[in-house]
């Protein structure tokens, strides 16, 4: 491939985006961000054990194939591999955290059935908890053991939770502890039903997700094979890319690549609805009825 070939390829690329960009300007699209970026997602220590995968990745496809633009990208891949190929244990963590919670409603409402206020049926709780709620628990019954008033350890309780399901149930939960007004139990078992009829809905999303996760994961598998049997079995036909021009094709194919797998990566999840009594990021406490 010419210079003049590679000059053309790369101008029309640049002219491509352009018109792109004018259209969604035209057309007022503005990028949404479903939730924290992978910075925020990622602890250090995370990100010092996803570097050394990516170097020593990156290192065995330099050897293997000798082009640097390969190596790179298998050490992003490895970087992203969690990102990209995981998704079922964050999902199937969020499946069991609902059905905890639904139990968790359902023996807050027995409890309360025998006229018992919640400052007593919320440490009664504690044993027929499931251990994903435990610790949060814990944390709560603590604050009500040092006289926290009620709505408000709810309120951190909800915090250390983090999981806009359980935001539904808590607000009954301070809606009752201030008005102190009756009907808890109705409330308590639709609130229970209403997350078992999510869990089950999240458990047939998933198992419809799986599969495109697999699609993913035999795509990507098949794609290194390819390009690795290529350079081992036959080299003469991967030649070209030797070269610097066959270097910025490569890397142009490797990005169509990615921005596929990205694609593919984002039909695997689905987004889940915003907490209404997040307190970390506010002043103060949301406005709930007093």
């Amino acid at each position: 491939m010419s210079s003049d070939v590679l000059l053309a390829l790369l101008a029309g690329a640049i002219a491509g985006g352009g018109v792109l960009l004018l259209l969604a300007s035209l057309l007022g699209w503005v990028p949404q961000s479903s939730g924290p970026s992978l910075a925020d997602r990622l602890a250090p220590a995370d990100i010092g054990r996803r570097l050394a995968i990516a170097v020593a990745l990156g290192a065995v496809a330099l050897l293997a194939t000798g082009w640097l633009v390969v190596a790179f990208g298998v050490g992003l891949l490895g970087f992203f591999a969690q990102a990209l190929f995981g998704g079922a244990r964050h999902g199937r963590a969020e499946v069991l955290r609902l059905e905890a919670l639904a139990s968790w409603t359902e023996s807050l409402r027995d409890t309360i059935a025998g006229a018992v206020g919640l400052e007593q049926a919320i440490p009664a709780s504690y044993n027929a908890a499931a251990p994903i709620l435990k610790p949060p628990l814990a944390l709560l019954i603590d604050r009500l053991h040092t006289r926290e008033p009620l709505p408000d350890a709810l309120l951190k309780f909800g915090d250390d939770l983090n999981d806009p399901g359980a935001d539904l149930i808590l607000a009954a939960l301070v809606l009752n502890a201030r008005l102190r007004g009756p009907g808890l139990r109705d409330v308590l078992t639709a609130l229970s039903q209403a997350a078992r009829e999510e869990m089950d809905m999240r458990n047939r999303i998933e198992a419809s997700r799986a599969s495109t996760r697999r699609s993913v994961q035999i795509i990507t598998i098949l794609t290194l094979l390819v390009v690795f049997g290529l350079r081992f079995l036959n080299p003469e036909y991967v030649e070209p890319y030797d070269s610097f021009a066959g270097q910025v094709t490569l890397g142009v194919v490797c990005a169509v690549f990615a921005a596929g797998f990205l694609w593919l990566r984002k039909l695997s999840r689905y987004d889940t609805a915003g907490r209404f009594l997040d307190t970390r990021s506010a002043g103060s406490r949301p406005g709930v009825p007093s």
